[in-house]
């Protein structure tokens, strides 16, 4: 699991962006203290913030509970890594919603990952075993793209409902 000390820094920017967005002025006031897990749990949620854009800060913390290093989320971005380094400088950076997209869509995995294995030992443990079921592939390398992250999630939820290939 995350550490509550990351947990509640991700219940914090999470609050802040949905205040930002147009989406969050439009909420009642307790739906805009949305937590982390519920905010990555909302897909409407996540179409919006997407589209809006995912500020660095946000990034920053979601890569702490990510096992990606810098140099893998700008292979995954197909930038160089000076680009993402000045990213990180860059006071209220946006990330464009293609990169946004990317970002959320791993932080789910990861998410949804932890959940099931009970913490993120286990679950990066997995992610790092090729897999018969995913081609003998290590998960880890799928989540790079989409179909790729598709493939993860519905071999996590076959886990959960105790389906081994």
């Amino acid at each position: 699991m995350q550490s509550s000390s990351i947990h509640t820094k991700l219940n914090r920017e999470v609050s802040k962006l949905l205040k930002k967005s147009d989406y969050g002025k439009n909420l009642p006031k307790s739906e805009a203290n949305i937590s982390y897990d519920d905010f990555i749990s909302n897909k409407l949620l996540l179409v919006m913030m997407i589209r809006q854009g995912i500020p660095y800060s946000l990034f920053k913390l979601i890569r702490e509970i990510t096992p990606f290093t810098e140099k893998e989320w700008a292979d995954i971005f197909n930038i160089s890594a000076k680009s993402l380094q000045r990213y990180s400088v860059e006071p209220d950076y946006t990330f464009k919603s293609i990169y946004s997209e990317k970002i959320l869509e791993i932080a789910e995995v990861i998410n949804v990952g932890n959940d099931i294995f009970g913490n993120s030992e286990k679950f990066n443990l997995w992610l790092e075993t090729p897999n018969f079921a995913l081609g003998n592939m290590k998960p880890l390398e799928l989540l790079k793209d989409s179909y790729g992250k598709e493939l993860v999630l519905a071999e996590l939820v076959r886990i959960e409902h105790g389906i081994l290939s």
